[in-house]
């Protein structure tokens, strides 16, 4: 959930597509993402959380939700993808092989 909400949010600040926890909780500064990251892996990543404060993580679902929306708002992302042409001819040149590509 943190990953997800994390992620949206800076997309929607940065236009960039970061995943990594470790990194955008360098930004987010949530206390608690130390433990959830050192709990997972330190094992399987299905293990439940016996002492979770299933409350505590609601509000903060619901915060960063918020949070999220709210970035949502202000973003000057397009509304659709502008790059559809360029994608589509690197997928074709793929296809037909490397030879396609120049320098």
């Amino acid at each position: 959930m943190y990953r997800v909400l994390l992620t949206g949010i800076h997309l929607m600040r940065t236009g960039e597509v970061e995943a990594n926890l470790v990194r955008l909780d360098e930004d987010a500064r949530l206390g608690q993402l130390d433990n959830l990251i050192a709990h997972k892996l330190a094992g399987p990543e299905k293990s439940i959380l016996v002492d979770a404060d299933l409350a505590f993580h609601r509000r903060e679902y619901e915060r960063l939700r918020a949070e999220l929306e709210a970035a949502h708002q202000s973003s000057t992302l397009p509304q659709a993808p502008s790059a559809r042409p360029a994608l589509n001819d690197l997928l074709v040149r793929l296809r037909l092989g490397p030879h396609l590509f120049t320098a």
